[in-house]
């Protein structure tokens, strides 16, 4: 993650503008989400593209949405390994019991 994050801040580095305010990005990933709601809802929803509709793809809004994520962290000083490490210790000890685990032969 933190190539990701380094390879980010290297892209952004080289324009005078930088990196977006919080709220410009938060606005931005709200945007790049509701695009991959629209990728989904094509393929797996009951509303088929139109015909001269882009050519998008699910990959691709997914990519944005995490390309967008790295910049707000790196905007913000925030190591995205750290809180992913973070994250999945609260998953793994509060929701520890939540669902149904599968059997596991040995």
């Amino acid at each position: 993650m933190a190539d990701l994050q380094r390879e980010v801040d290297d892209y952004i580095s080289q324009f005078k503008e930088g990196y977006f305010s919080p709220l410009s990005m938060l606005a931005r990933m709200s945007e790049e989400v509701g695009e991959l709601a629209r990728e989904v809802n094509h393929h797996y929803g009951e509303k088929p593209k139109k015909a001269d509709e882009a050519d998008n793809s699910i990959e691709m809004e997914l990519g944005d949405i995490l390309f967008i994520v790295i910049c707000f962290a790196n905007s913000l000083g925030i190591d995205l390994a750290e809180a992913h490490d973070r994250v999945m210790n609260k998953f793994n000890t509060r929701d520890a019991d939540r669902w149904t685990r599968k059997n596991v032969e040995q």
